[in-house]
């Protein structure tokens, strides 16, 4: 890269690192902060990098980075898909395909979930982590903005827990049923996705730790059906039966979940009640108040 190259790769950098807080990374935002955004050692930190390094590259007195510290920079920053390639085409290494499953979720399908006060609805990675929400999915299932981001993650919850009153994840119905099919969709996924450290450290994790995973894992099937009926077992207000539909995002290897209950039904009432009540509860463990969003939240949809 020459000189003007470089201070630009610079720029982009230091711009992309000064929008982030933190707290959307899950690091401590302190008391003496006069940084806005992260400090470079953090960033440094988060791309798996020395900080020296990292600050030669906004300081434009780096040579061109590799690709695999660009993947690790685009990691770091949190950068959508239009910015990640924009950095390669600076540091003159053209984009490839995303390193990663995307967690970035378009605004349309944000405005979408805003749209749905009936309904609780949830969009999924394709590491089956919870990366948006609306309120009504927040109080079926669980307060996600309470939980850091390794917890939102449905496979993992699956097959390690935590179990409440003996009951598996969230005391789906079907939940055996959702463990054999995130294993066998985790496969195709993995192979999607072969150098993303994301992907193989969640496999490693539940071949490591889970037995019934590991049984799944070995059996190399990646086809699976999906569960178009579910029942929640709620602690507050019981049991809950939905109708569970399933929309592909595919441009970013998403999901769109959207559970309904029977107009008229009980269960309706019951989704109508946990609308009301949301998740300021005071005596199941897990859930927590609404009324201060935590920092730690990536996409909950507020005013549903």
């Amino acid at each position: 890269m020459d000189r003007r190259v470089r201070r630009e790769f610079g720029d982009f950098l230091r711009s992309r690192r000064e929008r982030i807080t933190p707290a959307d990374v899950g690091l401590p935002a302190g008391v003496r902060r006069r940084t806005p955004g992260l400090r470079r050692e953090e960033v440094a930190q988060l791309a798996f990098i020395s900080t020296e390094y990292y600050a030669r590259m906004e300081q434009a007195r780096a040579p061109r980075p590799s690709r695999e510290v660009l993947a690790q920079l685009v990691r770091a920053l949190r950068l959508p898909d239009a910015e990640r390639d924009h950095l390669y085409h600076l540091a003159g290494s053209p984009p490839g395909p995303p390193p990663g499953p995307s967690r970035e979720v378009r605004q349309s399908i944000v405005d979408l979930l805003r749209r749905l006060p009936d309904a609780a609805a949830i969009v999924m990675s394709a590491t089956y982590e919870v990366i948006a929400w609306n309120d009504l999915a927040a109080a079926l299932m669980e307060d996600f903005s309470a939980l850091p981001r390794r917890d939102r993650n449905l496979i993992r919850r699956a097959f390690l827990g935590p179990y409440r009153q003996g009951r598996r994840l969230y005391g789906v119905s079907d939940a055996d049923e959702f463990a054999r099919t995130s294993a066998q969709h985790l496969r195709a996924v993995a192979a999607r996705y072969p150098g993303d450290p994301e992907v193989t450290g969640l496999v490693t994790e539940l071949l490591t730790h889970s037995d019934e995973f590991a049984r799944l894992w070995a059996t190399h099937d990646v086809t699976a059906r999906s569960t178009l009926c579910k029942t929640f077992e709620h602690p507050l207000v019981g049991p809950v039966s939905v109708s569970c539909d399933v929309l592909d995002i595919a441009d970013r290897d998403q999901q769109l979940i959207i559970y309904t209950a029977a107009p008229g039904s009980p269960s309706a009432e019951a989704l109508r009640l946990l609308s009301v009540v949301g998740t300021q509860r005071m005596d199941v463990p897990g859930l927590g108040s609404r009324s201060e969003p935590d920092p730690r939240s990536d996409r909950r949809i507020p005013g549903v």
